[in-house]
């Protein structure tokens, strides 16, 4: 199954300021769910992020907090029992999602999805954990349970379907 843009919506989990330094490969995890919110925005697709006790752990990062149509502060590791399900927009069942900590609030926001019935898509690319290993047994989870594990690039050229979209050149230099 492909993804479809016109049906997509992306759900960035809490790339905070305070949490960012402590991620493997931080700086690249938050490049990659930069580039991937602005992908989204060039395609029309909604872009919602979540915050876990931003007081405590600070707001998502600036190039992040930007692009994102809406915020939600959460105190749950899953962002489903603080209200995800409700602002996503009507219509749209393929979540492509990305974040921190993929092992923790990444994975349960992922899996609660698949329960209520979505398609989910997760950036391997774009997702970060302290450690590597709880990220590498995280997707192998995520995949035994239904989510398809993907790649920015895998998502860019599927939203766009074609290399004559009136978005593919600015894509493309996004991406190389």
């Amino acid at each position: 199954m492909l993804m479809k843009a016109d049906q997509s919506v992306l759900v960035l989990i809490d790339l905070q300021e305070k949490l960012m330094p402590a991620i493997s490969f931080g700086e690249e995890v938050a490049d990659r769910c930069t580039t991937l919110a602005t992908i989204a925005g060039l395609l029309g697709v909604p872009v919602l992020g979540t915050e876990q006790l931003p007081d405590k752990l600070g707001p998502n990062i600036e190039s992040v907090r930007e692009l994102c149509d809406s915020v939600l502060d959460k105190t749950h590791f899953d962002a489903c029992p603080d209200g995800l399900i409700d602002q996503l927009p009507e219509g749209r069942q393929h979540i492509v999602i990305g974040g921190c900590e993929t092992h923790v609030c990444m994975m349960q926001t992922a899996l609660s999805l698949l329960d209520a019935g979505y398609k989910v898509w997760v950036v391997a690319d774009a997702t970060g954990s302290r450690n590597d290993f709880d990220r590498d047994v995280a997707l192998d989870r995520l995949n035994e349970s239904g989510a398809r594990i993907v790649t920015l690039e895998m998502v860019a050229f599927e939203w766009m379907r074609d290399c004559r979209h009136p978005r593919f050149r600015d894509i493309q230099a996004l991406i190389k």
